[in-house]
């Protein structure tokens, strides 16, 4: 090949690398997500919020409220994903180590069926404390609220948690850390190296879907939008 065609191919070659990203970043994205919670207010308040709130590609969030077993709960995102009239891109399901016996059978159903795990165990009000302090030792429910209401009344002294409190995540951007707690919801994941998750206490993965809903556009290349 001469050096004119070698450099008429070049030429070529960086006007069609500009013209697709000048597609790429004129296109118009829709990146739909559900995400179906255990919790009936708790964490669809929080998610709504965190959705809503933000300046991002996320431009459909469905948050469907389920009080149920945890492998029903997943069920029931299958149920709703392929009954929906909405092609979603990411389906998640958000559930804590309770009192039913099917925790890991519940995050390998997920997975299976191409659903996200936002799990805690054992309490969503893990990840809320993670915002303040890093935890790495196994408390009850009730020993969470009290010690996030410590960490809270240090700026509100009045403050009393209530879990559907739709104004809990004000709380938590205003007096909290975010970054913190996805840099120490990362610490506890490196305690653990097996998939025994009922036994990884404490531990959330709830950080994966907020970095998610933050950043979209760090999904969409994973999920082939283009």
């Amino acid at each position: 090949m001469s050096s004119r065609a070698l450099r008429e191919l070049r030429e070529r070659t960086r006007k069609e690398k500009h013209d697709k990203k000048r597609k790429v970043a004129t296109r118009k994205v829709h990146l739909n997500y559900l995400i179906v919670c255990e919790g009936e207010r708790t964490e669809p308040n929080y998610f709504n919020a965190l959705a809503g709130g933000r300046n991002s590609k996320v431009l459909s969030v469905e948050v469907l409220g389920e009080g149920q077993s945890t492998c029903r709960l997943v069920r029931t995102a299958i149920e709703e994903r392929d009954k929906s009239m909405i092609e979603y891109d990411r389906v998640w399901v958000v559930f804590d180590k309770d009192d039913f016996n099917d925790f890991n059978e519940a995050i390998a159903l997920a997975q299976k069926n191409d659903i996200c795990s936002a799990w805690s165990n054992e309490a969503f009000e893990l990840w809320y404390y993670l915002h303040f302090q890093y935890l790495d030792t196994p408390i009850s429910r009730s020993q969470y609220i009290d010690a996030l209401e410590r960490e809270i009344r240090k700026h509100v002294p009045e403050y009393s948690y209530q879990k559907n409190d739709k104004g809990t995540y004000a709380i938590l951007c205003n007096y909290g850390n975010l970054d913190l707690a996805i840099r120490h919801a990362e610490r506890l994941e490196t305690l653990y190296d097996d998939t025994n998750f009922a036994a990884h206490k404490p531990c959330t993965k709830v950080h994966h879907l907020v970095k998610e809903l933050l950043n979209p556009e760090e999904v969409l290349e994973k999920i082939n939008i283009f």
